[in-house]
């Protein structure tokens, strides 16, 4: 069994000393009229290069760009799309932060590329990156999407054409599906789909699954084209256990279980199995507190034997852009001892 480390989402977009202060600044400074788009765009790729740079010393080996220029997980996208304007703040349901409203005045219209650009500039960032002794070949960049399920949820309509979240959904899958086909073209051979919004009846789970399925075609069009491409589906919990049975009969490639956030993925998995590649999320960030190395090595250890042969993947159990900077990184660098521990390699504890 391969288990690469994996990073999940977001990183801290700030931290102490006055250089991780840049980006607080700039946002503050193009408020007040002090700076421009311009000013503030360098300091979100200085803050790019930080947190991959971090998570690779951390032992990560499948990095993301932190999402540090995402203002939060919603409206990043949506609000590229032709249709969509922004309304109120709100907080995040069951988790640390707050979104925009995406107004939808009409069909959601993707006219230019959501992530390309961004998923580009991470990957020249890392490949700026010393490797690591023994990385070598062994570390990319994962493209991450919030998924149309979610959008739609979180969206308000404006018209009667987009009233129904069916129509909202399928619109926004519309535009990730060829967003997905833009970042295999750019080389993204890994993207994860963030699924968030609760489900909270089957006509939820119908349109969630349609969502997922037209991005899945975008991927086999891109694998025709001759791109290595997968996706990983995160649901958030209970989302997942609620739909244990039906989860990985989703056309993903990789799973994602917040085992963190919810004990009872872990005796589902320990009782049934998976039949694909899972990415573990160990780690929470929603907490500061550092969990157990031991203890998280007993539990992986005990799932092991459930999981197909070939690999998987070890990493936060979604993004940690919640948590103090150090303790972020002191999370991912957890993860990596508790890949040696079950290893059997020394380790410093």
């Amino acid at each position: 069994m391969d288990l690469i480390l994996a990073s999940a989402g977001s990183y801290p977009r700030s931290g102490p000393g006055d250089d991780l202060q840049v980006l607080v600044r700039a946002r503050e400074a193009v408020a007040r009229g002090e700076q421009t788009a311009a000013d503030l765009a360098d300091a979100e790729s200085f803050m790019v290069r930080r947190a991959i740079e971090e998570q690779v010393a951390a032992g990560m080996e499948l990095v993301t760009d932190g999402l540090t220029r995402w203002l939060d997980p919603v409206s990043h996208l949506a609000a590229k799309l032709e249709g969509v304007t922004l309304g109120d703040e709100r907080p995040l349901p069951a988790a640390p932060g707050t979104y925009r409203v995406p107004l939808v005045s009409k069909r959601p219209v993707r006219r230019a590329p959501l992530l390309a650009e961004e998923y580009r500039f991470a990957c020249n960032a890392l490949g700026a990156v010393g490797t690591p002794s023994g990385k070598a070949g062994k570390l990319g960049v994962k493209a991450m999407l919030t998924g149309s399920f979610t959008l739609a949820k979180f969206s308000e309509p404006k018209d009667t054409a987009v009233a129904h979240l069916d129509a909202r959904a399928a619109a926004f899958a519309e535009a990730l599906a060829a967003e997905i086909g833009a970042l295999a073209e750019g080389g993204a051979e890994h993207i994860q789909v963030d699924e968030f919004a609760p489900v909270e009846q089957p006509s939820d789970w119908t349109a969630l699954r349609a969502g997922i399925a037209a991005l899945a075609v975008a991927r086999d069009a891109a694998r025709k084209a001759g791109r290595r491409v997968e996706l990983t589906v995160f649901l958030q919990t209970p989302g997942a256990a609620a739909q244990w049975d039906a989860l990985f009969e989703l056309p993903a490639d990789v799973v994602a279980l917040d085992l963190a956030g919810d004990a009872k993925l872990a005796g589902r998995l320990a009782a049934s199995g998976a039949p694909k590649p899972l990415h573990l999320g160990l780690v929470s960030g929603r907490t500061a507190e550092l969990e157990d190395a031991r203890e998280l090595a007993r539990t992986l250890e005990s799932l092991l034997p459930k999981l197909p042969s070939g690999r998987s993947f070890l990493g936060p159990a979604g993004g940690l852009d919640a948590l103090p900077r150090d303790r972020a990184r002191a999370k991912l660098e957890l993860l990596a001892r508790v890949r040696e521990i079950v290893a059997g390699r020394p380790v410093s504890l």
